[in-house]
């Protein structure tokens, strides 16, 4: 390559096996549905993305970290990767705990935090966060619970 040559370089969605149907996400229950077998399997932090329509519909998931028993590393740049690739209008990020307690840690309010103002500078609307316990499929929704507001905004003490 000679000093004055630019590469070009193509950047794609690759897809891989289905796994999922067709269900419109309207509620933090029907993503439990969708997701809690999966993410039940996990020994280990597991945060992932669902890159929806603007009808709620899921275009895909991407699993965007594996952390380890009670942590993992999640960056908005990983997580809107796979969403602005797939021309998603919005997200839902779902993580799991595989200790089987619900409760969002100081850190889970932090990112949520992050996400939203993320995703309002893009113009990809954090949905809703949910935490799914281990194997109990027991749930935590930040929107249904009131945490998770408009423009980026985490209605809660502990994200500060």
């Amino acid at each position: 390559m000679g000093a004055n040559e630019l590469e070009i370089v193509n950047i794609r969605l690759i897809k891989e096996p289905s796994l999922y149907s067709e269900e419109l996400l309207t509620t933090p229950e029907a993503v439990l549905r969708l997701m809690s077998k999966e993410l039940s399997t996990y020994d280990r932090e597991v945060l992932c993305v669902l890159n929806m329509k603007t009808n709620n519909q899921v275009i895909n998931m991407n699993v965007v970290s594996v952390g380890s028993l009670n942590a993992g590393l999640v960056t908005p740049r990983e997580v809107f990767k796979s969403s602005i690739l797939s021309n998603a209008a919005s997200i839902i990020a779902i993580h799991n705990h595989p200790s089987s307690n619900t409760q969002p840690s100081r850190e889970d309010f932090r990112v949520t935090e992050r996400l939203a103002k993320c995703g309002d500078l893009l113009g990809i609307e954090l949905l809703d966060h949910i935490i799914i316990a281990g194997e109990t499929g027991q749930m935590y929704s930040f929107k249904q619970e009131g945490k998770l507001g408009k423009n980026g905004r985490v209605n809660d003490d502990l994200c500060r």
